[in-house]
């Protein structure tokens, strides 16, 4: 995708999301249940890589590491990010000048050394300029396993999921504007989105951030209102801010869902038969099968105006590393965050919150 606008980084899209837990044996069966396929082990350290196309998802597993020491903090989570960049260098000494904080990542013998800044709840955010088949951190780290000497055969198409769409982070209220200045000022990212929704008795703020180059996508979410709302629950059982879930794009979301739950992946339940009677008002002339979105409980939004028709499809997982899930999404011209059904969503896990006794109905 060509530049959308100024891209001093070099930003080029998202290399990996890293992935730590403080209980053996909680990511792997969870990343395989999601279609991922353990295809690579670090050389030295007891870190593994798992696949699903062109999403890399690493499990750090090294106890007296930054990613160990933030699942001991914050649970089984995403404990790092890393962005493609053209240059690393680069991108790591402007980042450190526009004063990013480094943090350093202890490389052993014949091992690269990955840059890397402080991110969401203090994550290291990783630059990599070295992503290309056959010379990328993964071919000098990692050894692939035998069935996988092929580079051809080393994106397992798994449940059709092919690249991370989003990651959403939820902050402390009043450090929004802080995050939000954090990626502009470091990586130029842009605020594409605002969204403020009130349920009936708490509320979120939401800034959609979107890098340069159009596929680093990272809403940014606080609570909007004085009590425990889904955010201040999140925040509390999280232990600080960090990320909320990862988004997950396919091309085809009936197929991908369909493959979820035979996977035994448990969904958020479908709204009610309003919403979806409603979808041809909302949405006129739409066209996708409504029994099929239904049955399933994948949510439809976009715009049919004038004639163009941009349409996002999503679902939601329920909560699967402690409050952290995962979303998935399926975008057919339309580059938005799905925000007609937020409202929607958003009541339905405060009603989920009034029935497990977070907030009160008083």
């Amino acid at each position: 995708m060509a530049d959308l606008f100024d891209n001093p980084m070099g930003l080029m899209g998202f290399e990996f999301v890293e992935f730590a837990s403080p209980t053996p044996n909680v990511l792997e069966p969870l990343f395989e249940q999601l279609g991922f396929t353990l295809v690579a082990k670090h050389r030295s350290k007891d870190v593994l890589l798992y696949r699903q196309g062109g999403i890399n998802f690493i499990v750090n597993r090294e106890p007296r590491s930054v990613a160990g020491y933030f699942a001991a903090e914050h649970g089984p989570s995403a404990c790092g990010l890393a962005f493609r960049v053209r240059d690393s260098h680069h991108a790591y000494f402007r980042a450190l000048e526009l004063g990013a904080q480094p943090v350093d990542i202890p490389a052993g013998p014949m091992e690269l050394k990955l840059p890397a800044i402080k991110g969401i709840g203090g994550a290291p955010l990783y630059l990599i300029d070295r992503f290309e088949d056959g010379a990328s951190i993964y071919d000098i780290d990692f050894e692939f396993l035998p069935e996988f000497a092929d580079p051809a055969s080393r994106r397992p198409k798994g449940h059709g999921f092919r690249m991370v769409d989003h990651l959403t982070h939820n902050v402390y209220r009043g450090r929004m504007a802080f995050w939000g200045s954090f990626y502009e000022r470091i990586f130029g990212f842009r605020e594409i989105r605002y969204f403020n929704i009130q349920g009936e008795y708490t509320g979120l703020t939401s800034r959609a951030m979107t890098a340069p180059d159009g596929l680093i996508r990272i809403p940014l979410n606080e609570e909007s209102g004085k009590g425990t709302g889904q955010i201040e629950e999140f925040l509390m059982q999280f232990n600080g801010e960090g990320i909320q879930h990862v988004a997950l794009l396919t091309d085809d979301l009936l197929a991908s869902v369909d493959a979820l739950q035979m996977a035994g992946i448990p969904l958020m339940t479908a709204p009610n038969d309003v919403y979806y009677e409603m979808l041809a008002e909302r949405l006129p002339g739409h066209g996708e099968p409504v029994s099929e979105l239904q049955a399933r409980g994948i949510l439809l939004d976009g715009s049919t105006a004038n004639g163009g028709k941009r349409l996002l499809l999503q679902i939601f997982s329920q909560t699967l590393l402690g409050p952290v899930f995962f979303e998935f999404i399926q975008r057919k011209a339309d580059e938005g965050f799905g925000e007609g059904n937020f409202k929607a969503l958003f009541e339905s896990m405060e009603r989920d919150q009034l029935r497990r006794g977070v907030i009160s109905g008083e």
